[in-house]
């Protein structure tokens, strides 16, 4: 085993020790690596700061900070639990304890300005060690914020706005040593998330827990696995019948080539194009709509080499929407 990720939800209020039992039962049934990355998530509140120092101790030794914000009129409006004072000092704590540590902001917030989000920016890199999560703000459907928002009760920045600052994140960061490695994702060399990395290069995955998902290689086939969202029905079934895994499919390839581009078009690199053909033994045209693509080398939003196939610095923005041009 590689890496481990404790993820989805707030991981961090469980205790140091059964982090510790977790990684031991891990390492009985498949090993772990010498260099094994191990991450936890983790908001920044006092009380789950406090226990940092323990989970250092407990095998974690990659910390991930739900920060978004850096004051707190915007934290208040993002709904967050913590304040900007205790974001710095769990930002201080995470690189005390912590071989590595990363935390992710949140920008194209609510009237939030170009110069504001420079600044803010700015300081963040200056307190980053290697990584840096970056996101615009979205408003998904049936959420507290897709309802203020229709109301009028908040206002996002405009989309050339939003662009603007993608350009300028993306700038800044490179000046800084942390260029984006992923469209989201910035990190200094040899920084970048490894476990995350797995995903992106579609490589297999062991999801455990409430909720979880993974891709996991056996009967010489692909599956897509998904566990019970509901704890207590987790556990019923965990205990009943030995696993709580609610889906299990088998992926065609065509399944798979979707997911495959879908993720690798993510990285800055690009998919790998052998890589690709050694998963499906076909070539990446068979999956995609080359005249569409055709289009997109013309405008300069994609670019295909011997090796890769990635969208350019002007197309990364527009991944989303290219993505529905180019799957078949």
């Amino acid at each position: 085993m590689t890496s481990v990720f404790f993820g989805g939800g707030t991981p961090s209020l469980m205790g140091a020790g059964t982090v510790e039992k977790i990684l031991h039962k891990i390492s009985e049934n498949w090993g772990l690596d010498r260099h094994v990355e191990i991450t936890l998530e983790a908001n920044p509140t006092s009380v789950e700061a406090s226990k940092f120092k323990d989970f250092s101790k407990a095998g974690i030794n990659r910390l991930s900070l739900g920060i978004q914000a850096l004051n707190d009129h915007d934290l208040k409006a993002l709904g967050r639990e913590h304040n900007a004072k205790e974001a710095l000092k769990a930002i201080a704590l995470s690189q005390k304890y912590f071989e590595r540590s990363s935390f992710d902001l949140i920008y194209a917030r609510m009237d939030q300005t170009m110069l504001a989000w420079e600044k803010e920016l700015t300081e963040a890199l200056q307190m980053s060690v290697g990584h840096l999560s970056l996101y615009q703000l979205t408003i998904e459907r049936g959420t507290a914020f897709y309802h203020a928002h229709n109301k009028g009760r908040i206002i996002l920045p405009n989309e050339d706005l939003s662009a603007d600052m993608y350009e300028l994140t993306q700038m800044i960061c490179t000046q800084h040593g942390l260029p984006a490695y992923e469209v989201s994702n910035h990190a200094a060399l040899g920084n970048e998330s490894r476990h995350n990395l797995s995903y992106w290069t579609y490589r297999d995955y062991i999801g455990v827990g409430p909720g979880a998902h993974g891709r996991l290689t056996y009967g010489g086939n692909l599956h897509a696995l998904s566990q019970y969202k509901s704890p207590e029905k987790w556990m019923e079934y965990g205990m009943t019948s030995g696993h709580g895994t609610e889906y299990d499919e088998c992926l065609n390839d065509q399944m798979k080539a979707e997911e495959m581009i879908m993720m690798g078009l993510r990285l800055v690199r690009g998919i790998d194009l052998h890589d690709f053909h050694n998963k499906l033994g076909a070539k990446i045209e068979k999956y995609i709509n080359t005249a569409y693509l055709q289009r997109l080398f013309e405008l300069g939003y994609m670019e295909m080499d011997d090796h890769h196939l990635r969208a350019t610095a002007l197309g990364m923005p527009l991944l989303n929407s290219l993505l529905g041009g180019l799957l078949k």
